[in-house]
């Protein structure tokens, strides 16, 4: 049993627009759900990824309209590394997110800059056999665009009581961190000092990083989890997957989410994201729920 990296990683938005406009429109990310927080209905939950919205590109947030910025501190995951193919991916990068007024810091291999609401992001150059995970977008070459997930960084003050259960999910140290990976992906944990502030969660802020299990080896991951001395939900199912939530000792939201249903459970591939879907058991509060949610245009959708 290995988890296949990083699943997806959900943060906070106050403004779901504006988020939309950034990710979908600056990053070249395609808006493949637009849904409802089913543990808080009354807000958006918006998944950004590839192409064809698979696990290992999946960037997702809540909408909380009024939310304050967050301050990452020990406990939280502050910064999201994703893959480039090569140097000249962080040319691109570099010119087009500069020409957005992106304040930019590049060292060696990475390039890093905060998005409008203060989330950390690096795009890293990196040397992995995995399948890049590429979204079309008209002024993103292909070869240039972003290819998933690399790594997610985590504040802790200590790192090394997060040792035995990350062991028990069958990360592997490396020199850089922890790495899941299975078959088809990998993914890096690291950890790094926290600041001497007081963690607070809001707008700009990770909500917890997902790792990717099989939809048969779910439930085994739970029992691994237990054992280790964590304490998981029951499998909750979230309709595009199934999930487990626990806390890994440095104060991070893990979740283990599965690989499918998927997506086009409910939209055709070619119409992801275009209206807003609600799962089966959430359709009823369709009428309540839609007029008091902000319009948001997804810029793939037909303009009518």
């Amino acid at each position: 049993m290995k988890l296949e990296g990083i699943h997806h990683i959900t943060a906070i938005t106050e403004n779901a627009q504006r988020n939309v406009d950034f990710y979908a429109g600056v990053m070249g990310l395609r808006l493949v759900k637009k849904t409802v927080n089913q543990d808080s209905p009354t807000v958006y939950h918006l998944f950004f990824a590839d192409e064809e919205g698979d696990p290992g590109a999946d960037l997702t947030f809540f909408e909380y309209p009024g939310a304050a910025i967050g301050t990452p501190g020990a406990g939280m995951v502050h910064r999201i590394v994703w893959r480039v193919a090569a140097p000249e991916s962080l040319d691109f990068w570099e010119g087009r997110l500069g020409a957005h007024d992106i304040e930019l810091r590049r060292e060696g291999d990475s390039l890093r800059f905060s998005d409008p609401e203060g989330l950390d992001h690096e795009f890293f150059v990196a040397d992995v056999p995995d399948a890049p995970l590429t979204a079309d977008h008209p002024e993103v070459p292909r070869e240039l665009a972003l290819q998933g997930f690399h790594a997610v960084r985590a504040y802790a003050a200590a790192p090394e009581t997060s040792t035995a259960l990350l062991e028990a999910l069958e990360f592997e140290a490396t020199g850089a961190g922890w790495e899941a990976r299975g078959d088809a992906r990998g993914g890096l944990y690291i950890y790094d000092p926290p600041p001497d502030v007081r963690p607070v969660q809001g707008a700009g802020s990770v909500h917890h990083v997902a790792w990717a299990s099989s939809v048969e080896e779910h439930m085994a991951w739970r029992e691994k989890a237990i054992a280790a001395g964590a304490r998981p939900t029951p499998e909750i199912d979230r309709f595009y997957f199934k999930s487990i939530y626990f806390r890994e000792p440095s104060g991070v939201l893990f979740e283990i989410a599965t690989m499918g249903p998927g997506f086009t459970v409910d939209e055709p591939l070619e119409h992801l994201g275009e209206k807003l879907s609600l799962p089966p058991a959430f359709e009823h509060l369709r009428d309540e729920v839609e007029p008091n949610l902000r319009p948001v245009v997804n810029p793939r959708a037909p303009q009518t």
